[in-house]
């Protein structure tokens, strides 16, 4: 059996080759003729799988290592008869964290605690679920926008997106990129919209570029109608706006599920996929774990001041690819390829951490040293 994967799917190399003759390539060399007979791909969102790659090959299973599969024609695959996966939930943690740390950020920088705001929630599917549980944490008041599950559990636990607008002091989106039909959310975010914010809000972006409106977007910032924002999904990526660029508060090139926990979760559920569609064994599929932080204890005495928001920051600081972004924005796409793949808040330690402290940074997912240890 012949796989072909792309050469960044990270924790991979080794894995497959007791079973199967695997070939890893970059992005640009994806092309019909180094495909052709290939039994499967193993692909992330940087991998365009169209109808053009894809014809007239013996392609039988597409598997991306990605919550989304908006670069799969889905339509085409049904058509040729070829199965794609997807990894849904793989990095719902990664986002969360990240969206904490952007919020922690964002505190320390308008002197505005986070305890007692409320934040509206658009999409709460596998992401969306992991961000409520961690605002809710911290303090905040959670307000949740899915007419998808609203429309299957009933309206109590939702409220409309007008509701959003007009009651969220913070306002993220987590939905998938729906083009048309009854739950489109191309451009959800646009000029009707943001017109009904009432509160100047924080608007965050994690999910998909064109769940905004670039250019509303850009807009409502102007006119005072938001106060922040947090964009790590940019329309026409990699060539994003530079205006965006620079109004942006915290600007990242879409890496807000690039955890090496969350990386490793999207590859171990490919190889999951391969081995059940196939019908194979995958015995080194155990092999697929991220390595040990470089400095897992994070001491608590080290923080002067905001030793929460300090302590959330530790693990991944927004800043940090901000600024790599904002001095090279054409390299948005190697930054992504390059990006250093961070730990998530259960690979670290907190230490000499007080009561109160100890309590919320162990519900957020930190393992708590005690005085006796």
């Amino acid at each position: 059996m012949k796989i072909v994967a792309d050469n960044t799917v990270p924790y991979l190399k080794g894995i497959l080759e007791p079973i199967a003759d695997v070939v890893y390539l970059p992005a640009e060399e994806f092309t019909p003729d180094a495909l052709h007979d290939a039994d499967a791909l193993i692909v992330r969102s940087i991998d365009k799988c169209t109808r053009n790659l894809l014809s007239g090959s013996k392609i039988k299973l597409i598997t991306t290592a990605t919550i989304g599969f908006d670069h799969i024609d889905t339509q085409f695959c049904a058509e040729a008869g070829i199965t794609w996966k997807n990894a849904p939930g793989c990095n719902a943690v990664s986002v969360s964290q990240y969206i904490l740390g952007a919020l922690a950020d964002l505190s320390l920088k308008t002197n505005k605690p986070l305890a007692g705001k409320t934040i509206g929630i658009v999409g709460v599917g596998h992401v969306g679920k992991k961000v409520e549980k961690v605002c809710s944490a911290i303090g905040m008041n959670v307000l949740r926008n899915d007419p998808p599950r609203e429309e299957i559990e009933g309206k109590s636990n939702f409220v409309s997106l007008n509701t959003i607008a007009e009651k969220s002091d913070i306002i993220t989106f987590h939905t998938p990129l729906i083009k048309e039909g009854k739950f489109a959310t191309r451009h959800l975010a646009d000029t009707i919209f943001f017109k009904k914010l009432k509160r100047q809000p924080w608007y965050i972006n994690a999910s998909r570029g064109a769940v905004h409106d670039t250019e509303a977007l850009l807009k409502a910032y102007q006119n005072g109608q938001i106060s922040e924002m947090v964009i790590d999904c940019w329309e026409n990526e990699p060539d994003i706006s530079r205006e965006l660029l620079k109004s942006a508060s915290i600007a990242t090139p879409h890496i807000a599920g690039f955890s090496a926990d969350g990386k490793a979760n999207g590859t171990r559920i490919c190889l999951e996929n391969i081995a059940t569609f196939f019908h194979l064994s995958i015995d080194k599929i155990v092999d697929v774990i991220p390595p040990v932080p470089l400095e897992p204890i994070i001491d608590m005495n080290m923080f002067a001041s905001n030793r929460i928001e300090q302590a959330l920051l530790k693990p991944f600081n927004p800043l940090v690819p901000d600024k790599a972004l904002r001095a090279e924005p054409e390299k948005f796409e190697w930054f992504r390829a390059n990006f250093h793949h961070h730990r998530e808040f259960h690979a670290y330690t907190i230490a000499n951490a007080t009561l109160r402290e100890a309590a919320l940074l162990q519900q957020l997912g930190f393992i708590i040293k005690s005085l006796n240890q």
